[in-house]
């Protein structure tokens, strides 16, 4: 018997949101804080918190030529709006000036859980 990974199971959604502007000749790097803040202004469809204090965003790399690339997840795989919610956190991103590229990808592995959550969101959703 074949084992079975997670991804056998996922419908087929849009697993990642990829843009280019070609400021390759930027001189003010982009700093985390300015994707961070624009990733909270991302509210998750069904939960009245932002992405990035529910734990969804795993990763934020940005190279010295402003590439910036995301690695995020969801709170479950079988999410109706899997397929966007990349693309809305790169088109939140994408308003940073000097901006070469962005890159979201959605990633299953580690599994989100609520321990992932900042402390402002387990208030605003009374978890604990």
């Amino acid at each position: 018997m074949e084992d079975k990974k997670l991804k056998d199971f996922l419908p087929s959604k849009n697993v990642s949101y990829t843009k280019k502007f070609g400021n390759l000749h930027n001189v003010t790097k982009i700093k985390e804080e300015q994707v961070i803040e624009c990733i909270k202004g991302v509210m998750d469809p069904e939960i009245p918190v932002n992405l990035y204090d529910l734990g969804l965003i795993y990763e934020i790399k940005i190279n010295d030529i402003n590439d910036i690339k995301i690695k995020m997840t969801l709170t479950n795989p079988n999410c109706p709006v899997a397929g966007s919610m990349p693309e809305s956190v790169g088109k939140s991103v994408e308003k940073i000036s000097n901006l070469n590229s962005i890159e979201v990808s959605l990633v299953w592995d580690p599994k989100w859980h609520k321990d992932l959550m900042s402390e402002e969101a387990k208030l605003a959703l009374d978890i604990f």
